[in-house]
């Protein structure tokens, strides 16, 4: 991969024989937890100008007419956050001589307060060609970080590395588009769901909507580009039940019934991806884009068989996309529960498809990739013609959920189709729930903390401490998923995105403390969330820590906030922290409202802030069962969130 530095081009020709579309990824880590970065791509002529509004890549335009530029989405990513682009140069219109890469920030936040800014290119097969970091950045909320252009028949990329101080507005006029920023009514979305559709029912899901993005479903765009983010209302509630006994079942159109072994429940759950993805453009070009697919007509086959050697192999599925007499083929590779790929089954599809010339051998399971690296280890040679792509049933659950209950899509049945999908997901006996157990070294590590024997060096550790950030990956995206909001880890050290470094520090700690932690970051929370599971006490503690209001005394900022906590649980343990200390004042809720003065310090300085922590127990076995760690964590998670972050209110007053 070709390091780049600031001004400098390269010809795309030399790092890459593929003719298929790019990967541009922009990342970077937000310590401050002041919010995320918007990108936006720019379609510019031979003026420096755009054609016209439709040339405006951004949140509330996500793709051209074409296609040829698509956003994809923002993930949640060990080392923070990723927003990828999808463009396919070869469509690109003969008018279009740059295609500008760029991305903003809001409410003041500028782009010198993010780590790790970096610009990464792919190619189709997902192998990285170039890497921009940038390390100049300061008070900029627009920030150009480089351009495709093109030169003589080919294309060359420029790390540019500017910044407007003028926002995305700014950056927007200066390419000649016209804009308007005020936040007048937008036209009502039409519903998610179908009248007589049932919408995604589980008990004690987060449904939060408050920031989520512009629906595709609406009709006419102003005639003005609206650089003002827009709401979508929250979908219908289910309607009520006209069950005669609770023990009736609504009618699903993707059922685990029947399902008695490893095999059918792999055949089931690869039939019905596809089947959806066939059938709802949206979805399906979201997950084809995440492995270079160009974008067009899709279609999905199940289990086709195919000769290798004196045999036949049979994928569990194929995939296949038509774009201007092209088409783009993939084989798929299921598993579903604890089953894990195998290398030699994987290979051999990598041989049929580089004899048939297919681009992608695709392998969907509920192990997490922590990174751009593959989870199962195959020949490199086998991959000189074909990529090896990973998908974890998480992430497809990820996508469905932020269609279908923030983003929208055209159709309503669509948004149906993809609410049955998710149904189907959750269901235990789908095996498709994405990561659900610790692995074999949980018990033997949790064992060795809780007796003291535990030591630096022990692999086992380092097992678990690998399978805590794929937990903690799969909450994230989970949690983003239900709420609409890019929920990340928080990484505050620079060496914090070196795998090995976080999994060393994490080992460290079960040897020196006995406790696992991590930061989450979850916009409008007051501060970053801390996860914390002690293996010593059995306990999993939540932690956020909140400016306190802007009263005259410490006791009517106490007030303050026990008004707000009147339903929260009566064990919520809250500290009072003045300028300067780390610890301060600390009692429960429960003593709390008969008596807020235990709260006020003694030396009679100012609270600026307080800490707000609850406990639960936390689970020994290693996966989701009732007494399971996994289970654990989400419910601790999920409590804290619905309870405490949800009823708390920002003090308007500042």
């Amino acid at each position: 991969m070709q390091q780049m530095s600031k001004g400098a081009n390269v010809d795309l020709s030399s790092l890459t024989a593929s003719t298929g579309p790019l990967t541009v990824a922009l990342s970077w880590i937000d310590p401050s937890g002041e919010g995320e970065a918007d990108v936006s791509v720019l379609l510019a002529g031979s003026n420096g100008k755009v054609g016209g509004d439709a040339d405006f890549v951004f949140y509330n335009q996500p793709t051209t007419a074409d296609e040829s530029v698509r956003l994809l989405g923002k993930s949640p990513t060990a080392t923070g956050s990723e927003d990828r682009i999808l463009v396919d140069l070869g469509t690109l219109r003969p008018d279009v001589q740059r295609v500008v890469i760029a991305a903003s920030r809001y409410a003041g936040a500028t782009f010198g307060a993010l780590d790790e800014l970096c610009l990464t290119i792919s190619d189709s097969t997902g192998v990285e060609l170039l890497a921009f970091p940038i390390k100049d950045a300061d008070s900029e909320t627009a920030f150009i970080f480089g351009e495709l252009y093109r030169r003589d028949d080919g294309w060359k990329f420029r790390a540019v590395g500017q910044g407007y101080a003028s926002g995305l507005a700014g950056l927007a006029a200066d390419f000649g588009i016209s804009v308007d920023d005020s936040e007048e009514q937008q036209p009502e979305p039409a519903p998610a769901h179908p009248a007589d559709a049932p919408t995604v029912d589980e008990p004690g899901a987060i449904t939060d909507h408050a920031t989520a993005k512009a629906s595709s479903t609406e009709s006419k765009r102003p005639q003005r580009v609206r650089t003002a983010k827009k709401k979508v209302t929250a979908p219908k509630a289910a309607k009520a039940s006209l069950a005669e006994h609770p023990s009736w079942q609504h009618a699903r159109l993707f059922s685990v019934t029947g399902l008695r072994n490893d095999q059918e429940r792999e055949a089931r759950a690869t039939a019905t991806l596809l089947a959806v993805m066939a059938q709802v453009p949206e979805f399906g070009r979201r997950l084809t884009a995440r492995f270079n697919a160009p974008a067009g007509t899709i279609q999905t086959f199940a289990e086709a068989s195919f000769k290798h050697g004196d045999g036949k192999v049979r994928p569990d599925g194929v995939l296949r996309v038509a774009r201007a007499g092209r088409i783009w083929t993939a084989l798929i590779e299921t598993k579903t529960g604890g089953n894990p790929l195998k290398a030699d089954q994987v290979e051999a599809y990598l041989q049929v498809a580089a004899r048939h010339g297919y681009e992608t051998v695709i392998t969907l399971s509920n192990d997490l990739a922590l990174t751009n690296e593959h989870p199962l280890q195959v020949d490199k040679r086998l991959l000189r013609k074909v990529a090896l792509r990973h998908l974890s049933w998480a992430e497809v659950a990820h996508e469905a959920d932020m269609l279908c209950h923030h983003d929208g899509v055209a159709n309503p049945v669509h948004a149906w189709l993809l609410s049955e999908l998710l149904h189907y997901l959750r269901q235990d006996n789908a095996g498709c729930q994405g990561f659900r157990d610790m692995g074999a070294a949980w018990v033997p590590v949790r064992n060795a903390v809780t007796a003291g024997t535990l030591r630096l060096g022990d692999r086992r550790a380092m097992h678990v401490a690998e399978s805590w950030e794929k937990l903690l990956r799969q909450l994230c995206l989970r949690l983003s998923g239900q709420t609409g909001l890019t929920i990340a880890p928080v990484l505050r050290k620079r060496r914090d995105g070196d795998a090995s470094v976080r999994r060393l520090q994490t080992v460290t700690s079960l040897v020196e403390t006995g406790r696992m932690s991590a930061e989450i970051r979850i916009p409008n929370a007051g501060g970053p969330i801390l996860l914390e599971a002690d293996l010593r006490t059995g306990q999993i503690e939540t932690t956020v820590e909140i400016p306190a209001a802007a009263r005259a005394r410490s006791l009517t900022r106490v007030q303050w906030l026990l008004r707000q906590l009147g339903q929260a649980p009566p064990e919520l343990r809250i500290e009072a922290l003045t300028a300067g200390h780390s610890t301060g004042p600390c009692d429960l809720l429960k003593n709390l409202i008969a008596e807020p003065g235990l709260l006020v310090p003694d030396d009679a300085e100012q609270i600026t802030s307080f800490r707000l922590t609850l406990s639960s127990s936390m689970g020994t076995k290693r996966g989701t069962e009732e007494t399971g760690f996994v289970r654990s964590i989400d419910l601790a998670m999920d409590r804290f969130y619905r309870e405490i972050l949800l009823v708390l209110k920002p003090d308007t007053t500042q």
